[in-house]
């Protein structure tokens, strides 16, 4: 490539860059002004820059990341709902299960899938209820994991099984409740 090929195609990639972000800001614009975005992304055009960055990184729709992404001291995470349906609709893995100790009084929970492609059944880490005590979880004022301990399991258990084997789906991010946790 010659010097003058050099420049153009350097000012043509400048003019790109400025395009693709302009039009980030505008599509962003229209997300904050509406009334269907949660607070952290209403009339914040950064914060809806941001999601837009992470829905195209996972290839998930803009207004479904804005609606399941929440920013808590200053980090985005993900409704573990959220987490739990983008691993199911991947493609990638059965349907995630989760094994309880005891249907009536769980005290422990792990997820599992199958690798669709090898067949491997995929085990996360067994989550407990003595776990979420000795790390703090279930001791905080209005802590869910005294009143629903069977879906806190549930939920924890697919964050951790999510960053065993899903990390490129979650981009390594933890769920909302072990962020506040």
């Amino acid at each position: 490539m010659n010097e003058q090929n050099e420049k153009n195609y350097a000012l043509s990639t400048v003019d790109a860059d400025t395009r693709a972000f302009e039009l980030v800001q505008r599509q962003a614009k229209m997300l904050s002004s509406s009334t269907l975005v949660p607070k952290d992304f209403a009339g914040n055009i950064a914060n809806c820059a941001i999601a837009i960055n992470i829905s195209k990184r996972t290839r998930l729709d803009c207004l479904m990341v804005c609606q399941n992404l929440a920013i808590i001291h200053g980090r985005p995470s993900w409704s573990a709902t959220a987490l739990i349906g983008m691993i199911n609709a991947s493609g990638k893995f059965s349907p995630l299960r989760f094994v309880m100790d005891d249907d009536d009084a769980p005290t422990s929970c792990y997820a599992v899938a199958k690798d669709k492609d090898s067949g491997e059944e995929l085990k996360g880490e067994k989550i407990t209820l003595e776990m979420a005590k000795r790390e703090g979880w279930s001791t905080k004022t209005g802590s869910k994991w005294l009143t629903m301990p069977g879906q806190m399991l549930r939920y924890r258990a697919a964050s951790f099984w999510s960053r065993a084997y899903a990390s490129d789906m979650s981009l390594g991010m933890y769920t909302q409740d072990e962020v506040r946790d």
